[in-house]
């Protein structure tokens, strides 16, 4: 995972994100040389005293984890909105992926979660890992598609580095509603590239009809034992017309794996 050198994740000592540091943890493991960086963000200004408990709290809770990371992770404070001060604290740290806890809503579809809002607002590769979560290295990973074709290869980087890391087999799906649907031109357009860039990681590519595109999503995970779910939100894609992401926002509430939008 050598072009991963930081991970930022946001924390507040809830329920989910400490599960959400006990699985950055473990991904991180014992012989990757990537540093953590903890970020606590207040509403209120946070006193010199606060800042240094809530620094050995933190690093208390590493502690209790029982893995010995190569790099000391950091821990820092800061004040305002959550999502713009997460966003800012990224771009000065050059972290290269955000992972943030989320405990979701799985009731219903019109919820918004700072993590959900995260993932549509960032401008970097997010995993959102939902509280409850195993604890254990992705083996498994799932790319969903549509069919456009994929505008940057670059793209698919951060994909490429959690798969060699792992030796993950990553699983390409798409998804559609309608009765006509052209597979073989969407197969001569993509495949080529998914073989070349994803390397022998690239395992198959499962087309499926679907009038519930996040149930076919959902079943997918479960049919193939998904332990990460892989998405390229629509609006970051450049060359098509932004959506509202609403298929991101719905599976960053709805799944019980962790799902990685990549940017």
């Amino acid at each position: 995972m050598s072009s991963l050198n930081k991970i930022l994740i946001p924390f507040d000592f809830s329920e989910a994100s400490v599960n959400a540091l006990e699985y950055v943890v473990n991904f991180v493991g014992t012989e990757r040389a990537i540093n953590i960086l903890g970020l606590y963000v207040g509403v209120m200004p946070i006193s010199e005293s606060d800042s240094e408990k809530l620094k050995r709290d933190f690093s208390k809770l590493l502690d209790s984890f029982n893995v010995k990371l190569k790099v000391d992770p950091e821990f820092t404070t800061d004040t305002g909105e959550v999502i713009s001060t997460i966003l800012s604290a990224q771009e000065k740290s050059n972290a290269d992926l955000i992972m943030m806890g989320t405990m979701g809503d799985k009731i219903t579809d019109e919820a918004i979660t700072n993590t959900s809002k995260l993932v549509l607002e960032a401008n970097c590769p997010v995993i959102s890992i939902p509280y409850g979560t195993a604890i254990k290295e992705p083996k498994n990973i799932a790319l969903v598609m549509g069919g456009e074709k994929i505008d940057d290869k670059n793209v698919l980087g951060t994909l490429l580095d959690i798969a060699r890391a792992f030796d993950a087999r990553i699983h390409v799906l798409t998804i559609y509603k309608d009765s006509v649907y052209d597979e073989e031109a969407i197969k001569e357009s993509n495949e080529n590239l998914l073989e070349y860039y994803l390397e022998h990681f690239y395992a198959d590519h499962t087309f499926t009809k679907n009038e519930d595109v996040e149930q076919g999503i959902l079943d997918y995970i479960n049919e193939k034992s998904i332990d990460l779910l892989t998405i390229l939100p629509r609006n970051h894609n450049e060359k098509s017309i932004p959506s509202e992401g609403r298929l991101t926002k719905l599976l960053t509430l709805h799944s019980e794996i962790p799902v990685l939008a990549l940017d």
